[in-house]
């Protein structure tokens, strides 16, 4: 190969790259709005056949477990299983800080987002809410999550998200308990329930116990020193 070839090769290789790192972004996003509107059929396409979500220690596998999440539970318990919106409720997942690493042969890839919940019921609306939930509530997480590209479009392999901290508006996040606990049961003995409950060595408290989330990303000059530090 010659100089030029070699150069139009490595040129073409970060240009594609740039594309892919594009594409998953515009991927998660649009996977923040769908879960906005209460949306698990379109959210579903999003992933992989295979794919997965992690969410309160447990995961929920192939499409029929990520409907099962955003369609019988969620959509559920917001939106009485219907598609949103719905007159006043507010469920805006704001995603943000993304850092996204594509492997070298470009058919898989990991990425890093924070999200931000604000969500609630309007004075008008409080019938459709239910008891168990706080009327007004925030939520922040981050995710760390797997992406493959099938047939040339990036699907999500594996979601995960890991709930930092939860605060019903009222009192703070410094006077709140989160009402969201991780579930205990896995799918059919609960019908809301995940497939697989992580192990005890994985399971994770939510608010106000923190969570460590492990970046797939190294520091460039730090990296491997932080790698090897003990926490």
């Amino acid at each position: 190969m010659s100089d030029v070839e070699a150069r139009l090769a490595e040129l073409e290789q970060k240009v594609g790259v740039l594309e892919d790192i594009q594409a998953i972004r515009r991927l998660h996003w649009a996977y923040g709005y769908y879960i906005d509107f209460n949306r698990p059929e379109e959210v579903a396409e999003l992933f992989a056949e295979d794919g997965c979500v992690v969410f309160l220690s447990g995961e929920y596998v192939g499409h029929a477990g990520v409907k099962r999440l955003y369609g019988d539970w969620i959509q559920g318990r917001f939106t009485g299983g219907v598609p949103g919106p719905v007159n006043g409720l507010l469920l805006d997942h704001f995603q943000m800080q993304d850092i996204i690493t594509v492997a070298p042969d470009r058919k898989t890839a990991k990425g890093r987002f924070h999200g931000i919940l604000l969500g609630g019921w309007h004075d008008d609306f409080q019938d459709t809410r239910e008891e168990m939930m706080p009327q007004q509530f925030m939520e922040a997480g981050i995710y760390e999550n797997d992406y493959v590209n099938v047939d040339g479009i990036w699907k999500i392999k594996r979601l995960d998200y890991m709930m930092q901290w939860q605060g019903n508006y009222e009192e703070g996040w410094a006077h709140t308990t989160a009402h969201l606990q991780p579930a205990e049961k896995t799918f059919p003995e609960d019908p809301l329930g995940p497939d697989i409950l992580l192990s005890a060595d994985q399971h994770r408290k939510t608010w106000p116990y923190r969570q460590d989330v492990p970046m797939h990303f190294a520091h460039p000059k730090f990296g491997a020193m932080l790698a090897g530090q003990e926490k």
